[in-house]
């Protein structure tokens, strides 16, 4: 697997139970029946739905089969925060219109990992920690490999049309505040809550009320519970 170089990383997940290894397996299926050309998954959810873990699982199930997989996070496309002060980021709507770099997404990722593209790819714009651009380091995407990208935002019509197949990881509100709280603490210390509530929460209200991202998903699954996650729907 080739990751990106970008220190906003997530360790694999090094145990997964008997039925959350069924579902990736399934999904994996799933996946790699759409063609042997490349191909490129959307993994989207709430914040702190599980997306990166679930497609850091997804991409090792797929490569354990053979194929080549490439991995990426949306959160590596974010507008620079010099750039800050030209536009709102930190309300709920500011950051669903503003934060993300869509045409870079675009340029730079999705369509050099389509079938007829270069597969010259850049799976990271800028570091979101540490703001180094990355955009000369480039993954060479074989002729069959699979895309892997995880992020709030992943069916908007801006970049929706590139993906070969779509996840969404479906949690509650309360959960995805509880969760991302616990996770940023060490960052955002104590006002970590507030700016999920505020700010992430808000915008994902947003997304789900402009676009309906649950109805563009080949699979929905319910992954509240890690070890027990569930297959909602299934458009296979």
């Amino acid at each position: 697997m080739q990751f990106s170089v970008s220190t906003w990383q997530q360790p694999l997940p090094s145990w997964a139970s008997e039925q959350r290894s069924a579902l990736l397996a399934e999904v994996a299926e799933r996946v790699l029946a759409c063609g042997g050309q490349r191909l490129r998954v959307g993994i989207d959810g709430l914040t702190a739905a599980g997306k990166t873990s679930f497609g850091h699982e997804l991409a090792q199930q797929i490569s354990a089969g053979g194929r080549p997989v490439l991995r990426a996070t949306l959160d590596d496309f974010k507008k620079p925060w010099r750039d800050r002060h030209l536009y709102d980021r930190e309300s709920g709507q500011g950051y669903y219109r503003n934060a993300f770099d869509y045409e870079s997404v675009t340029r730079l990722l999705l369509q050099p990992a389509a079938p007829d593209g270069s597969g010259e790819c850049v799976l990271c714009s800028i570091d979101p920690l540490t703001q180094v651009q990355h955009r000369d380091v480039v993954a060479v995407a074989a002729a069959d490999a699979v895309l892997i990208v995880d992020g709030v935002f992943a069916f908007r019509p801006q970049i929706n049309d590139f993906w070969d197949f779509r996840v969404w990881l479906d949690v509650d509100e309360r959960s995805s505040v509880h969760r991302g709280t616990r996770r940023d603490q060490g960052w955002a210390g104590a006002h970590a809550e507030a700016v999920h509530r505020d700010r992430y929460l808000a915008a994902e209200r947003l997304y789900l009320a402009e676009v309906d991202p649950l109805r563009l998903a080949d699979v929905v699954i319910d992954n509240t519970v890690f070890d027990q996650p569930r297959l909602l729907r299934d458009l296979g």
